[in-house]
């Protein structure tokens, strides 16, 4: 008998060796505008996108979302990266919505079963962590530096908790990125660099 593997589990980022080199914000925020409104590009790669320069997500997270980690209710949509969903913009939400439809149209013309948000080459598997990774790489955007940019910003604005709840990263992760924000970037940059070269 075969057994059933659970794709629900969760399992939060406990390492932290700091912040990668800092993505500039003005071209951050010019990437997220252009995944926003350019309907050249394909609405999944616009979402996966959006997921890493807004949430802090990594290709691998991206790649194991599901068709329930996105719930629309009372006119909100709300996406589940952690414990606590975290309520999707407007523009962000159509997309992830969208996305949702396509995932559901294409179960229901019995053209897939699989239920994953980003599925992949093979029947009933999710897209794969390199995968998505080498789609977001093809839109311009720099993982490691756009995630960091991410994590910091969200830093400065929410308490370690709530972060750590809401993008599925362990609080000790949260806390140090929170310390980290708290000081001086360039600072703290100088900091990392001095103990990856040592």
């Amino acid at each position: 008998m075969a057994a059933k593997l659970d794709y629900h589990l969760s399992f939060p980022a406990v390492r932290w060796n700091g912040p990668s080199q800092a993505m500039d914000d003005d071209a951050r925020w010019d990437t997220a505008r252009r995944l926003l409104h350019d309907d050249t590009l394909k609405p999944e790669d616009r979402l996966a996108g959006l997921l890493l320069l807004l949430y802090a997500q990594w290709p691998a997270a991206i790649s194991r979302l599901t068709l329930d980690h996105i719930e629309e209710t009372d006119g909100a949509v709300r996406i589940h990266l952690g414990a606590v969903p975290v309520e999707l913009p407007a523009p962000v939400a159509e997309l992830a919505l969208r996305q949702v439809a396509v995932r559901r149209s294409h179960a229901v013309l019995a053209r897939t079963d699989s239920a994953w948000l980003f599925p992949g080459g093979q029947p009933g598997r999710p897209i794969s962590a390199w995968a998505m990774g080498e789609r977001l790489r093809k839109l311009g955007i720099r993982l490691a530096e756009a995630r960091s940019t991410a994590l910091f910003q969200l830093a400065t604005e929410l308490p370690a908790a709530v972060l750590a709840r809401t993008l599925g990263i362990d609080i000790t992760v949260a806390v140090k990125w929170q310390r980290a924000a708290a000081g001086d970037w360039a600072a703290y940059a100088a900091e990392v660099s001095r103990r990856n070269s040592s």
